[in-house]
């Protein structure tokens, strides 16, 4: 059964042979429970189907590919509190299958597009977006959030991983000041210094731009 227009996210672990075993696996779970709050972000919740492949990949999908850059910076600034980072390729098209028990035996373009985008990446690079809906400004996005977010400190990216997590309302900062233990002002540096208020504005527009391009895909 053809499913059109999901967004598939394939990643893996950037210098990842430089990490101890236990390190990747604790980078493994943190992408885990980032997916499953993901799935909530969707109405009604849609499971991501998260899978890890070879030690150091991993996969999951998105109903909603309006959620996908979301997605990736929130991914990624979980993974930046951790002082580490993926290259994350998305990928926007229809899909044959979602696959059986995980994502290993899933098949369609989006899957092949968001494979293929990983494979071209430089290591330079932290996030690739592709698909018959991206556009050239799509793709200059994508390049734009992954350099603002190649210069978070890990307080940065714990922060801003918590500010931009919710693609329906902004985490206040006295919220997250309690979840981090700190002061408002204290988070509020935080957030500032990872560009959050712009990387916010630039999410909330490009939502609704991609979800009103994929109700109607171009032919």
């Amino acid at each position: 059964m053809i499913r059109s227009q999901i967004a598939v996210l394939t990643g893996d672990l950037v210098a990842s042979t430089r990490q101890t075993t236990d390190r990747v696996d604790e980078a493994m779970q943190i992408l885990r429970q980032v997916a499953d709050q993901i799935a909530t972000w969707h109405s009604p919740p849609h499971d991501t189907r998260f899978t890890r492949f070879r030690g150091d990949g991993w996969q999951l999908l998105l109903a909603d590919p309006g959620l996908a850059l979301r997605a990736a910076v929130v991914l990624q600034g979980r993974l930046g509190a951790l002082g580490l980072e993926s290259r994350i390729s998305i990928g926007i098209a229809p899909a044959e299958t979602l696959g059986t028990t995980d994502l290993s035996d899933a098949a369609g373009k989006a899957f092949e597009l968001s494979g293929q985008g990983l494979d071209k990446m430089a290591d330079t690079y932290r996030i690739a977006i592709a698909g018959p809906s991206v556009t050239e400004a799509d793709a200059m996005i994508a390049d734009l959030l992954g350099e603002r977010m190649g210069r978070w400190t890990a307080a940065q990216a714990e922060a801003a991983a918590l500010q931009l997590a919710s693609p329906e309302r902004i985490i206040t900062l006295n919220q997250i000041g309690k979840i981090l233990g700190i002061s408002p002002q204290a988070v509020n540096d935080r957030v500032r210094g990872a560009g959050c208020a712009t990387i916010a504005s630039v999410l909330r527009r490009w939502e609704v731009l991609k979800r009103r391009d994929t109700r109607d895909p171009a032919p």
